[in-house]
């Protein structure tokens, strides 16, 4: 046997509670460090590189968007607060490094223009009429900007 009290119930519920507060701040934490390395803040654990990948940052800070906004009047005032703080960073940190992706890729240069190219296992075939030019600067791939 233990020396220590067993805990009662009111205990567990508080025991319970600052679990969950714990558990909360590390998942958003995670979450941060994880957008923070796919914008070029960290490098990755495994390789030590660091690198810019704005589609993966923007998954990261989307899903602590969607926590933020699913779980909005359920949580405490330093847990939102924390939230709230950690989405702000996270998108300066991702205006920063888009506006750097930005200037590295001259206006000119090939990567512009084989944004808006089909992938190849997509490419029409010789039946299919060509889109307009119109149509195809339309659709170029966009940044999703905070």
């Amino acid at each position: 046997m233990s020396d220590s009290p067993t805990p009662s119930a009111g205990d567990a519920g508080a025991t319970a509670s600052t679990r969950h507060a714990a558990l909360f701040t590390g998942m958003v934490l995670q979450q941060a460090n994880l957008a923070l390395m796919c914008l070029g803040r960290a490098p990755r654990p495994d390789t030590k590189e660091v690198a810019v990948d704005l589609e993966a940052a923007t998954l990261f800070i989307d899903t602590l968007e969607m926590l933020e906004a699913r779980t909005r009047g359920n949580l405490s005032g330093e847990e939102a607060g924390m939230l709230r703080e950690t989405l702000t960073s996270l998108r300066i940190a991702f205006v920063e490094a888009a506006d750097k992706e930005a200037a590295r890729a001259p206006a000119g240069s090939g990567a512009t223009a084989t944004a808006s190219a089909p992938p190849p296992e997509v490419a029409p075939s010789a039946g299919t009429p060509q889109e307009p030019a119109a149509d195809a600067e339309a659709r170029k791939k966009f940044v999703k900007r905070y």
